[in-house]
């Protein structure tokens, strides 16, 4: 059954740029109110004042660092403040770290596995009940392909997408009966500033528009789907990381990333 958005409240985090910044104006282009999360309220503001503008519909911003231990929380109040209640979320903000496991700093290390791990999970979990009682509701939680195998280099990147897939893919089982729709998107590379921020930015790859990657997870809700992994190349490198052993597809993935991890030293060098 088609699913209706319209008229329906979805918060998006990681909203102010990238694959979250196309989710909300594809969301209110269907007619959605939005609750736009990200760090930068000025970015949040201005793209809530655009896309009132342009869809006739309600956005309201709540700047927050999902890194922060008691980000969710701290949401979840201010949409109980605001009177709204969350019928869409897009788990969509994360970041990554290019690098040598103990060249990295801990605290960033940390923050990573909060923001990707621990605010994803929180936020899940205080607004799928309200979505259970209303039988109503869809959660998109965006992974990666490198949910798929170790990333060397990004070995804690990695780890956290493979968490995502996991958990989502179990949710989905859970509450298949319920009324919710769970789906955990799996992109490529994907343009947006996720390569400035992780250091990835030298990866000879050619990256996806965002706006594949949504139009793949509406479509993945249509179809109840527990994943989907976006385009016929990145489908044919989850199949073979099944099928390869598994020293193989590890081996291929640190052959990926050690040029890039080179690459950014010679730049911090010069």
């Amino acid at each position: 059954m088609k699913w209706n958005y319209r008229k329906k409240t979805a918060l998006v985090t990681g909203a102010s740029s990238g694959i979250g910044e196309v989710f909300a104006h594809e969301l209110a282009k269907k007619g959605c109110n939005l609750i736009l999360v990200a760090r930068t309220q000025e970015r949040l503001e201005q793209l809530a004042r655009v896309l009132e503008e342009m869809y006739t519909i309600n956005a309201v911003v709540i700047p927050m660092d999902l890194g922060r231990f008691d980000a969710a929380g701290r949401i979840a109040q201010e949409v109980s403040n605001l009177g709204l209640s969350v019928d869409i979320l897009i788990n969509n903000a994360g970041f990554g770290t290019l690098g040598r496991f103990n060249d990295i700093p801990q605290s960033r290390l940390i923050q990573e596995i909060q923001l990707n791990i621990g605010s994803l999970t929180e936020l899940t979990h205080l607004f799928i009940g309200g979505m259970c009682e209303r039988k109503d509701g869809v959660i998109v939680s965006v992974a990666s392909m490198t949910a798929f195998q170790p990333t060397p280099f990004m070995a804690v990147y990695g780890a956290t997408k493979a968490y995502i897939l996991s958990f989502t893919e179990a949710l989905w089982a859970e509450y298949r009966e319920s009324g919710v729709r769970i789906v955990a998107l799996c992109p490529g590379e994907t343009k947006s500033s996720f390569h400035a921020v992780s250091g990835t930015e030298c990866l000879n790859s050619k990256r996806m528009e965002p706006i594949e990657v949504v139009n793949a997870a509406f479509d993945a809700v249509e179809k109840d789907r527990s994943s989907r992994i976006v385009g016929i190349n990145n489908n044919v490198m989850a199949l073979l990381s099944r099928f390869l052993p598994r020293r193989v597809i590890i081996n291929v993935t640190k052959n990926i990333f050690q040029p890039a991890l080179e690459n950014k030293q010679i730049s911090a060098d010069q």
